[in-house]
């Protein structure tokens, strides 16, 4: 890799390294099938709207929202761990986003190299070591806090510099995030996919060629 303009990467998860939203909007939806399809398609709609915040957010935002039903803590943690279940073993088994892959060989040692991701801290480092990932990354961050929060803390805590870091993500709320702490963004798109993004946002279909944009003065 040539010498880049940027000495960290920040990354999204679901989405960005891997094709997985379906996976995670199919397991939302479940949790709302029995209460009828009007009930199904809303929930469905608001975590589609709502992409890389917490599930728990969502979930407890749903409930009350859709159902009038104000979640325990006990309650909210049992629907979390359900979903947890549906979509652990497909995420580790999903495929790679297109460059993805051959982007993180490239870059272990020429870039500091970091997941920032709304999935659950715990599952989302499970899910990566068995993906043998967690080898390529300085941290494997996850929820909570949230995206913004943990920018900032990475940034402090390993003397980043904003505008010499990276963050690509596929959601408005990695956007935010980006914007809020001062790194560059980059959107990625999946093909088919309408951006989220605010019209000018530097956008790609897939990783394939990363490690172009990364080198660009």
């Amino acid at each position: 890799m040539t010498a880049s303009r940027y000495n960290a990467v920040f990354f999204d998860f679901d989405g960005v390294l891997v094709e997985s939203p379906a996976i995670k909007a199919a397991a939302f939806r479940s949790l709302y099938a029995e209460y009828g399809a009007q009930v199904e398609n809303e929930a469905a709609a608001y975590h589609k709207a709502n992409e890389g915040i917490s599930r728990l957010i969502k979930i407890r935002h749903c409930h009350q929202a859709l159902l009038g039903i104000t979640l325990g803590d006990a309650e909210l943690a049992a629907l979390g761990e359900r979903y947890t279940a549906i979509v652990v073993e497909k995420v580790i088994a999903c495929d790679w986003v297109p460059g993805a892959a051959g982007f993180l060989d490239a870059a272990r040692g020429a870039l500091a190299l970091f997941v920032v991701s709304g999935t659950p801290e715990e599952e989302l480092q499970r899910i990566a070591a068995r993906r043998g990932m967690t080898h390529t990354f300085v941290e494997v961050r996850g929820s909570p806090p949230g995206k913004e929060a943990i920018v900032r803390e990475l940034l402090e805590r390993h003397r980043l510099v904003p505008r010499r870091t990276l963050f690509i993500g596929d959601s408005l709320v990695d956007w935010q995030a980006a914007e809020a702490c001062g790194l560059d963004f980059l959107g990625r798109v999946a093909p088919g996919h309408a951006s989220p993004f605010p019209k000018g946002t530097r956008v790609v279909s897939d990783l394939k060629a990363l490690d172009t944009v990364v080198a660009l003065r």
